[in-house]
């Protein structure tokens, strides 16, 4: 059965936890965007805690009483929030297990030029199906999906409304001083267990 989900900024580990079930992923085109959910932020584990990384968006609300769609949101490149990124997530995981086996192909993606949100999330998403090795193919809605018959996991991009799961831990690299961090960005999985990641999920 195929699975709906809207796509992610380096989605959560929940949300990959579905996709590594679903026998097929179709991909929510034409919701509304909202803010502060992970159509456009992470979460990853650096050595003060929990730490955000936000895309910054174009915001053509002003003025305008129609709310925008996702697909067609602009990213806010003047902010310079790839070096950003790519600098945390740096400074974070370079001495992680796995980080180095993956940079490379994690490099394309911040040095890309983006107009579009939705290509940044699609591209994170291909980048992870990728170093899982896992095969799950993906559609595009051509119109807002009211009632599926899919199994539906919108819900997953909206921060607030995260699924209680009883989570197995893994070694993260700032533990011993914070404790453990479930549900961050699948990024902070991937660079600690690399190719047993899947076996996580």
């Amino acid at each position: 059965m195929s699975s709906l989900f809207i796509p992610s900024y380096f989605g959560s580990i929940y949300e990959y936890s579905e996709i590594l079930k679903s026998e097929a992923v179709v991909f929510e085109m034409e919701d509304n965007f909202q803010k502060q959910s992970y159509r456009n932020r992470c979460y990853i584990f650096n050595s003060n805690g929990k730490q955000l990384l936000n895309i910054p968006v174009k915001d053509k609300h002003k003025g305008n009483s129609q709310r925008k769609k996702t697909k067609d949101l602009l990213v806010d490149n003047d902010s310079n929030w790839q070096d950003n990124h790519l600098k945390s997530l740096q400074t974070a995981y370079r001495t992680s297990p796995f980080y180095e086996f993956y940079e490379d192909d994690l490099l394309k993606i911040f040095n890309k030029k983006y107009s579009y949100l939705q290509d940044v999330n699609i591209d994170t998403y291909l980048f992870i199906t990728d170093a899982l090795q896992i095969s799950q193919q993906y559609s595009k809605t051509e119109e807002y999906i009211v009632n599926t018959s899919n199994k539906d996991f919108r819900e997953f991009s909206n921060i607030k409304k995260q699924p209680t799961k009883t989570v197995n831990r893994y070694i993260q690299m700032f533990d011993e001083k914070h404790g453990f961090i479930a549900n961050l960005s699948i990024l902070d999985l991937l660079f600690m267990e690399g190719p047993n990641t899947i076996s996580y999920l």
